[in-house]
């Protein structure tokens, strides 16, 4: 259509949002479906963090907001990342935004030139690209390994930078792969960075309450202090909190950048919903040991997937360090033959097959850049995701 923006020429739908659509409407058709492709957690909000939105309602905290965020908000986050990160930012170096997708397309739109380029590592969350090439840049992708946990390897890295490189997306852990790095990873990382002084970073650390085990959690201008006037620290209340509807996101960094965020969106959305960003304030300074909580239920959950996916033929599946995701690889199940008669040639044909053979709703690798992979997502009960593992496994078990 002539009248549409060339713009929407370089985009494509989500592919997360797609899959979770084509499951409710096979439930609307009467279809037994398990969806395991929405990336939200579900829990419910805590009630402490529900009061003070209705706390906020009450005192009559319903007008336009600042459009940075109101002050309590961004001091709250200004302390988080002193308190959680070892980073010192000035409340002033702060903003807030509806949601982390608007704090990653705002610095975009704030940055990017024609033809600047992007480092993102693949697989990669779905959206990234895309914000990327509607801002004008182009997204490069710097390839990761199932051998080496789907991280970013500093030669890898130093590969796909050029002279117009000017940001590399950072997401830790990751969405899809649940992918943490290390202290170590990350200085490898940085000195890559420090090589290329015209190049930034976003790091997206909307997962980081959620790793397992003994894994201490590091934030890349933490680990390399020579980066922090080059580092935009992105966060939000959305998956540690239980918060995805409430639309929160945050991030910290250099003032200049903040202020060119805040000029793009006071021209946008304005700031975010005052009663959502009083929840927030809750959310950050009010009790934490609900996340200890939720962490332990996640991590059962996803050593149960992990235990079942590897007994299903054809399939490996690594454990991952944090989010809520599995990434496995469906590398033994391609060139079979699907009950429906189909032979399976990619990803894509595999994750199709299995919604249509056995009523498993999940998301085909190469949405995400790396295939022949699927996501999983484990945000739901264990007897949901047991059921699903055993219909991946009778699939599996009928490919011939």
């Amino acid at each position: 259509m002539a009248f549409l923006a060339d713009a929407l020429s370089r985009v494509k739908p989500s592919a997360t949002i797609a899959v979770s659509q084509k499951a409710r409407e096979l439930k609307a058709q009467g279809r037994d479906v398990i969806g395991l492709g929405a990336g939200e957690p579900d829990f419910d909000t805590p009630d402490n963090i529900k009061q003070a939105a209705i706390d906020a309602i009450r005192r009559g905290e319903t007008k336009y907001p600042p459009v940075s965020g109101i002050q309590p908000l961004r001091e709250a986050i200004a302390d988080k990342f002193k308190r959680e990160n070892k980073l010192d930012y000035d409340w002033r170096q702060t903003i807030v935004g509806t949601g982390g997708k608007q704090i990653l397309f705002n610095a975009f739109m704030a940055t990017l030139n024609p033809g600047d380029e992007v480092v993102i590592p693949a697989p990669y969350w779905v959206s990234y690209p895309e914000m990327v090439a509607l801002c004008g840049g182009n997204a490069v992708f710097a390839e990761t390994r199932l051998e080496d946990g789907f991280k970013l390897k500093p030669e890898a890295l130093e590969k796909a930078i050029t002279p117009r490189t000017k940001w590399l997306v950072m997401n830790s852990p990751s969405n899809p792969s649940g992918a943490a790095y290390t202290g170590e990873e990350l200085k490898g990382i940085a000195e890559v960075i420090l090589r290329n002084p015209h190049v930034w970073v976003l790091t997206d650390d909307m997962y980081e309450h959620l790793t397992y085990g003994d894994f201490t959690y590091r934030t890349i201008a933490e680990v390399e202090p020579r980066l922090y006037e080059r580092t935009l620290t992105m966060n939000g209340v959305s998956k540690a909190y239980a918060m995805t509807g409430w639309r929160i996101g945050y991030a910290a960094g250099p003032i200049e950048l903040i202020k060119a965020m805040d000029m793009i969106q006071g021209q946008q959305t304005s700031g975010a919903a005052t009663i959502c960003q009083w929840a927030a304030v809750e959310a950050l300074t009010g009790p934490q040991d609900f996340i200890a909580r939720n962490k332990a239920i996640f991590q059962g959950r996803r050593d149960l997937v992990v235990s079942m996916l590897n007994q299903a033929k054809g399939i490996n599946c690594p454990v991952p360090e944090g989010a809520f995701y599995v990434y496995p690889s469906c590398a033994g199940t391609i060139g079979k033959k699907a009950p429906s008669g189909k032979v399976i040639e990619n990803d894509a044909d595999f994750v199709s097959e299995l919604l249509e053979a056995e009523g498993v709703a999940v998301v085909h690798g190469s949405a995400f850049g790396l295939g022949p992979n699927f996501r999983i997502s484990y945000a739901t009960s264990e007897e949901q995701l047991e059921e699903a593992c055993k219909r991946i496994q009778r699939f599996t078990a009928e490919l011939r």
